[in-house]
Order: C-alpha cells, then structure tokens, then sequence
C-alpha cells in the first residue's frame, strides 16, 4: 500500500504529536468523545476493550455491547408485531416507550424529515400563490424559479429510505467537520484498500455480511448528537422550571397527565412542554423512559464490569469507568451524557444558597447521592427481577443496589472528565487505522488540525500513559 503522509514523534511522555512530510503538524489534545467521528468512535470501542482486559482486573468477561437494533425478536414478540400489522388502524405502534434506544432516534429523525419535507411543501405553495398575486408580477420570475429549485430538492427525499430500522446518517449540512467527505468510500476512487481499512480489527468470520456492509459506511465525521428528543426535552424543562423545586424527583406526579404526555410522545407528536406543565409530571415521564427501556441504558452486557469497578483502587476507578463509557453505542453514551449533565445541574442547586440581593434561594436537597439512589436502578440492571426473587435475595440485593448507586454518584460527580478522550487514546486509535488505511489517518488528522475550535477544558494524565509509539514510515 501507500505510504502514509504522517509519521509520530512523541516529544516527551504524554505528548502525542504526528508529523506530516509536508511539514504539518498535529499534536492531539483531550477532547469530548462526541467530537470523534464515527469510524474512531468504532475503533475506540475496541482500544477500550483491549485497556479493559489487560490492566484493569474486573474478575468479569468484557464485551463490547450490541446496539439494542441487532437482538433476535423471540417468538412471542413476532406473533405479537403481526397481530400489530393487522390491527394498524386500531392501535398505534409506540414511537418512544419500551423500544431500543437506538430505534426512538431513528423514529425522532424519520419525523423530523417529514415535517421539513412538509415545511418545505408549504413554503412552495405559498411562495408560489405570491408570485401569482398582480402585485407580485416583478417578483414572479424569480420566485418562480427559486420555488422550482425547491420543490425538485424536496421531492427527492421521500425516496431516500427512511425505514425506521435504521437510523440515518445526519445530514451533511448538520455534521461538525472541515471537509466534505463522508465516509471512507467518498476519500478516492480505489476503493479496495480503502474498503478494508473499515474491517473493523475482528475476526473476520465474527463478522456477518451486513456487518461489515455497515462498517463500510462508517462516517469520517462526528455523528450528529443521538439523544431521543424526549430526553432532552425533559431536561431542558427541569433545567429551565425545576432547579429550585424541593424534592424534585421525590414529589408524586399526576398519573393521568403522565400518561396523556407519555402517548403524545408514543404517538410522535411535536410535544412542546410549556411552564403550566407540571415539574413532577416531566420529572417522572423521563424517569419512565429510562426505566422501560429494554435494555437498560448502561447496557446488561456490562453490567457486571460498572459493578466491579468498585473494587479497583479509588484512583483507577475513574479511568476504568471511562473505558466502559466508550464501549457503549454511540446512542447510549450521547443520552448518558445528556442525562448525567442534568442531574450535575441539579445537584448543583441541592443546597441553599443566597442571591446577590441577599435573599435566601431554597436548595432543591437533591444531592448526587439522593439522584443516584433514584436514577441508578433505572440506569444500571440485570434484568426486571421476580417478586420471588426479591425475597429470596434481599441481602444481597441491598449490597447490590448500594453498589449501583455509588457508581451511578460516581457518574453524575465526574461527568465532564468521564466523556472526554485523552490523548494517548486517540493515539491508538490513529494507529490502528494507519494499519488499514493512511489515507483515512491523513483526513482525520486535518480534521482534527482544523478543529481547534475544540477547546480542551484541561489535561489531565491518563491513569495509564503509553510508552512513546515507534515512527511509522
């Protein structure tokens, strides 16, 4: 293959910098997981994964997560979704609750392409009947061709799949990134080399067909933040309404109204939660959410490993929950962030305070323990567990829900150190991908070269720093 443009002279420990031939060079900062595109996201998942097994001893088999879409539908639930397709006009398919994370985005963006199709529609129509109007005679001209333009744009999107199944990428107007190109296939025309360079480095034959089709679309620029739009409304709401509320998830909610604003987001209408809406009724819609997620939002998969964090010295503990927040889909780790952001927020306001008036403000006495101890079962669970089993194991469950509520204070404590890649990370990740392909190397590192806009918020020493890379040639 070519040989690649960039080569790595690490200056000094914790100093990553690549050299390009052209003189170019790049030196890689701590930055928000969210600011890696989706390929390094990928390759990430497995830098992380090796770190995982071999320094940090968690006694427990670590595996990267399934995104939700791919779990085989049991019997049951096949019978169940045809007697659904029947009764379409009778009942409605949900659009949020109790369905993979990564399923709600997906129905979130097929929406959203409906009402700017439908935006874009309107526009049209009435640009057109203004350039009809014997005012707008002078206007007619040009009106008449601009909406022409964009009606031919909109007309093709309804051909584009917009299949719920799969969530597709972000437009490209939307995607943070200095250069056009999308994903490997867009970089040049031989697109062998190229293509393996998305063999993401598994065993070949762990992959199936449409796997690795999937890999090959992976996109060189950050996906668009995947967090479901209820999610973030309710934040936005408490955030806004909520912070001085006393108790805040404590207080009960009306289950009538909770259950009115759950269908309007079942049934993908544009819910706007305005201030008459009731601060305990958006307080408990999201904690509903979560908890009926099928597959918890930290994953079953590694459940075990958060757990067992707790029994690694306090100085790894951070490090190690940080490599198991990159093993997440991109869709779990986005709304964790969105979800964990918030609740910092909130224990922010947990005491009482005085404005610079002098007048007392009433804490909402949510602290970070009080909102983990709330969220943490919602967050982190085997399985929805038996009447029968609660009896039976009910010591043990009590150590078990302790432990997940100090990792999940853990969590909501260190949020913005958490999310943040450092830089020997991104280093591995770079040199896995100059393995199978340079030419995506090349592209990343410009990218990375002109987003410096990405301010770092501070650099911290990783736990545990590579030895300085060779210089590749």
């Amino acid at each position: 293959g070519a040989s690649p443009s960039y080569s790595m002279w690490p200056s000094e420990l914790g100093d990553f910098t690549w050299n390009s031939m052209s003189g170019r060079s790049v030196r890689l900062k701590l930055v928000p997981v969210q600011s890696l595109s989706e390929l390094e996201r990928a390759r990430l998942q497995e830098v992380a994964v090796g770190q995982l097994q071999q320094d940090c001893d968690l006694g427990c088999q670590i595996t990267i997560p399934k995104d939700g879409q791919k779990r085989k539908k049991s019997l049951r639930k096949k019978l169940d979704s045809l007697g659904k397709e029947k009764n379409k006009d009778k009942e409605f398919v949900p659009q949020a609750f109790g369905m993979p994370l990564s399923q709600v985005i997906a129905n979130d963006r097929a929406y959203k392409l409906k009402q700017d199709t439908q935006r874009e529609e309107q526009k049209d129509v009435s640009d057109f009947v203004a350039s009809l109007l014997p005012f707008g005679t002078k206007r007619q001209n040009k009106e008449l061709s601009s909406s022409n333009s964009s009606l031919s744009s909109t007309s093709e999107t309804p051909n584009e799949s917009t299949s719920p199944n799969t969530p597709e990428p972000a437009p490209r107007a939307r995607r943070r990134g200095a250069m056009s190109v999308d994903s490997i296939t867009d970089l040049d025309d031989s697109q062998s080399r190229l293509l393996e360079a998305l063999q993401l480095s598994l065993p070949a034959e762990a992959q199936s067909k449409k796997e690795k089709a999937r890999d090959k679309k992976l996109s060189l620029n950050p996906i668009y933040r995947q967090v479901p739009r209820l999610v973030d409304s309710c934040c936005q709401h408490l955030e806004k309404h909520g912070l001085q509320t006393v108790g805040i998830f404590r207080v009960g909610s009306s289950k009538k109204r909770v259950r009115q604003l759950r269908e309007e987001f079942d049934r993908g209408v544009d819910v706007v939660l305005e201030d008459e809406h009731s601060i305990h009724d958006v307080a408990a819609l999201l904690k509903e959410f979560l908890r009926d997620m099928p597959d918890p939002l930290l994953t079953r998969e590694l459940y075990t490993a958060f757990i067992n964090t707790l029994l690694l010295e306090p100085h790894e503990q951070l490090s190690t929950l940080q490599l198991l927040i990159y093993l997440l889909p991109p869709c779990n780790c986005d709304t964790l962030h969105r979800l964990l952001h918030f609740l910092a927020t909130v224990a922010s306001h947990a005491e009482d305070n005085v404005d610079k008036d002098g007048q007392e403000i009433t804490g909402n006495k949510m602290t970070s323990l009080n909102l983990a101890t709330i969220f943490g079962p919602n967050l982190l669970h085997k399985q929805k567990s038996t009447d029968k089993e609660f009896t039976v194991q009910s010591s043990a469950r009590a150590e078990e829900s302790a432990a997940i509520i100090a990792v999940v204070q853990k969590m909501i404590e260190n949020y913005e150190t958490l999310f943040m890649v450092p830089p020997d990370l991104q280093n591995e990740v770079l040199i896995s991908l100059l393995e199978t392909d340079p030419d995506v190397v090349d592209y990343l590192l410009r990218r990375k070269a002109s987003q410096s806009s990405w301010v770092c918020m501070h650099v911290r020493g990783s736990a545990h720093a590579h030895p300085p890379a060779a210089e590749f040639t």
